[in-house]
């Protein structure tokens, strides 16, 4: 390790991970240990994932020191998740943080979840100045850089991307993604389904009842699956084409759990093109919840000074990615 490199810890826990990343501000990402709560049936019990993120935070903790090779003693820093998420989730990574922080006389670090997809996704890809396409179980939106702060030009205006593609699989007894667009490829025809584009927003509740009821009508899974999940990403791909336009940008990234799709990472190719613009798609490793993200945003806010004391670190289950202070942006940290 060089002298003067950082080291920073980071905590994710913002929903259905408990992540332990470690990274350094030479621009490596030391461990990325990730523990993920499956609920026997249904969706994300919050008080149920609180629970298993206590449980596994110390083998998860000691994994991830192990795989960096260094003691707690030799991180210069300790960051969490501070939202948005889901509270109680939220709250048992700020505790653990906190504890950590205290113990060890350490900087504490709010990382703002969403932002820290990017930052990540900025990192590993190499992009620079990107429109950002952020699809996830729970959060779905547009964004650049601008005036020190990523804005948000478009987002859901009620559930995410993924949380439609999730709950339409679990609904349909096939689970969550990616089985919605596995099956799809085994359509036969294609069903029509609302189509909700707002400007620049999308909305998809509207479109998650639509393709159930058309599924208890009696249309074949298959092409319920098929018509799902081509208005889903050509809603996504339209809002993310204004978003280029408006800002001129030739670089698109792709980040969030839902990142993973081939077929909207296609669509998006296909739009790209034709406006001479280049998509980054962040890989399987990094684009769903992760500690690695916390880490890497948590060197990012300690080599700019953000840090935050103990008595003002309470989560903030609603927080947008619009809130924050992006003082690094275009600084060289070393790496």
């Amino acid at each position: 390790m060089k002298e003067g490199t950082k080291i920073v810890l980071g905590i994710e826990s913002t929903a259905h991970t408990f992540g332990v990343g470690i990274a350094s501000s030479d621009g490596r990402i030391l461990a990325n240990e990730n523990r993920v709560y499956r609920p026997s049936k249904g969706g994300i019990h919050p008080r149920e994932a609180a629970q298993h993120h206590s449980r596994v935070a110390p083998e998860a903790l000691r994994a991830g020191l192990s795989k960096a090779g260094i003691s707690l003693e030799e991180v210069d820093g300790i960051a969490f998740s501070v939202g948005p998420g889901l509270g109680p989730c939220l709250r048992t990574g700020a505790t653990i943080a906190r504890t950590l922080a205290l113990s060890l006389g350490k900087p504490l670090i709010a990382v703002n979840h969403g932002v820290a997809h990017i930052e990540i996704g900025r990192l590993v890809t190499g992009c620079k100045d990107p429109v950002v396409l952020y699809v996830a179980g729970g959060n779905t939106l547009v964004a650049a850089f601008n005036a020190g702060r990523y804005r948000i030009f478009g987002e859901t205006l009620d559930i995410a991307a993924g949380n439609c593609l999730d709950t339409f699989g679990i609904k349909a007894g096939i689970g969550p993604m990616p089985m919605p667009e596995l099956i799809a490829e085994k359509a036969k025809s294609f069903i029509q389904l609302p189509y909700t584009v707002k400007g620049m927003d999308v909305s998809f509740s509207g479109l998650l009842t639509a393709a159930l009821l058309k599924l208890k009508q009696g249309a074949a899974l298959e092409d319920v699956c098929y018509g799902l999940t081509e208005t889903v990403y050509s809603m996504l791909t339209e809002v993310t084409e204004r978003a280029v336009a408006y800002t001129a940008k030739n670089e698109i990234l792709v980040v969030g759990g839902l990142a993973r799709s081939k077929r909207l990472k296609n669509m998006l190719d296909m739009m790209a093109t034709e406006r001479g613009a280049k998509v980054y798609t962040i890989p399987d490793e990094y684009a769903g919840d992760n500690g690695a993200m916390i880490a890497w945003n948590g060197v990012l806010q300690l080599m700019s000074g953000m840090v935050i004391d103990i008595e003002d670190s309470r989560i903030r289950p609603r927080m947008r990615i619009d809130e924050i202070d992006v003082k690094w942006f275009g600084v060289r940290m070393g790496c």
